[in-house]
């Protein structure tokens, strides 16, 4: 007879204590890149677990990791739950792993319970997530959604030089239990465990967020071109400054674009400077802006002001400019039904949750792309992610993990 499935609360806390090991950093974060020894590390310990556990275990061809426990019918699509394991150079421990450990724990919840369930349910580590060795992150998840192929980015090398096709067949290699199947297979739902990686959640003493939409995110890198010259003997009227137009540029940005709408974000993350002498003018100046909104037609709107800034301020410093489009990802939208799961699961727990929009990208903007999705947040304290500073407490993890659990029993109609 099947017993109640429970969240075991101790494996839990152990599983991502064991996992935060796996590339752990001086700091107590954790360093491990898509598709490195690390990586292959942490797929190879969830595959042994997996395995131990009676599950099936199988990858695709951009090498996402899947987990499978059967169900009566296996004609069904499968329910699939996950997140990734991959990280920032400097990451936490907790960003990603939690979801896919969260998503571990509730199919080894169930087999404790010896629940049969009538379709399958899949546990996924997505590929290359981050992004912080290969571009473009979410990877996997944009193979899986049909956004593109190994194929497409084999040839992209990593921030230490080594060609994705070459990291991706060794990693497919280091875990040859797993057969090797298509890229993309039907599935019936989508929910990933993730935490908030902002403040919201901590601050209004929230446990559980529900993530009704992703904003859309634009990339975007200005170079503006001028003269090197002199730095003490160019007056005003003679200099084609890059600095001071990039310089006037950024401010006007930086003092319209979010202060006219709480929705909107505007990020300056990098900028450099040639020939890059403390004397000499520059003879250019880049940069990159990233703008973040949920709304498709104002993200639009953003983009036009960062063109129309740009050329505006290329033409009072005298500098030639070249806006060119990194990164275009339209905002997503999750499923209402799932979002009214969560809101459920959370209430006949006992914990408050708030519907949000989640800042940041993930897997499930592109696995919404061809099936129903949701995301349930849990807070970090200070918002604080990428980061080794990172950190969740164990109330929210197994707050997280047990809300998680109820929405998957919900979805197979169990109890």
């Amino acid at each position: 007879m099947s017993m109640k499935a429970e969240v075991n609360a101790a494996r839990l806390l152990a599983s991502v204590a064991e996992f935060a090991a796996i590339g752990a950093t001086p700091a107590g974060g954790v360093n491990r890149p898509a598709l490195s020894i690390e990586d292959r590390a942490a797929r190879r310990r969830l595959a042994e677990r997996a395995l131990a556990r009676g599950f099936t275990v199988f990858q695709d061809g951009i090498a996402n990791l899947f987990i499978r426990r059967e169900g009566r019918n296996a004609a069904l699509p499968p329910l699939l739950i996950g997140s990734h394991l991959d990280s920032q150079p400097t990451g936490g421990r907790f960003d990603g792993a939690l979801g896919t450990l969260s998503a571990f724990e509730v199919l080894e919840a169930l087999a404790d319970a010896e629940i049969e369930t009538d379709r399958a349910v899949e546990v996924v580590a997505f590929t290359n997530e981050e992004g912080s060795r290969y571009s473009p992150g979410c990877m996997g998840s944009m193979a899986f959604a049909g956004a593109g192929t190994a194929g497409d980015w084999a040839a992209t090398p990593a921030t230490d030089g080594l060609l994705l096709a070459d990291e991706l067949a060794a990693t497919l290699a280091a875990l040859p239990e797993a057969t090797v199947g298509p890229t993309g297979h039907p599935i019936s739902a989508f929910v990933e465990l993730h935490i908030e990686q902002g403040p919201v959640l901590e601050q209004e003493d929230v446990p559980i967020g529900v993530v009704t939409a992703v904003q859309g995110t634009k990339w975007f890198e200005i170079v503006f071109s001028g003269t090197a010259a002199h730095a003490g003997t160019t007056p005003f009227e003679f200099r084609k400054d890059p600095m001071g137009a990039a310089a006037a540029a950024i401010a006007s940005l930086q003092s319209t674009v979010m202060p006219a709408d709480p929705a909107a974000r505007l990020t300056v993350g990098r900028i450099s400077a040639e020939p890059g002498s403390i004397n000499v003018i520059p003879s250019s100046v880049s940069f990159t802006v990233d703008i973040r909104h949920p709304d498709a037609a104002i993200l639009a709107e953003m983009e036009q002001q960062v063109r129309r800034q740009c050329d505006e301020e290329g033409r009072r410093w005298n500098c030639d400019v070249a806006i060119s489009q990194r990164v275009d990802m339209a905002p997503g939208r999750f499923s209402s039904s799932i979002a009214t799961t969560i809101e459920d699961a959370s209430r006949s727990l006992g914990l408050k949750s708030r519907r949000m929009v989640s800042g940041a990208f993930h897997d499930a903007l592109f696995v919404s792309r061809v099936a129903p999705a949701a995301m349930i947040f849990v807070p970090c304290r200070d918002g604080i992610s990428h980061n080794e500073a990172e950190f969740v407490t164990d109330a929210h993890m197994i707050s997280g993990a047990r809300v998680l659990l109820a929405v998957v029993e919900s979805m197979l109609q169990l109890g």
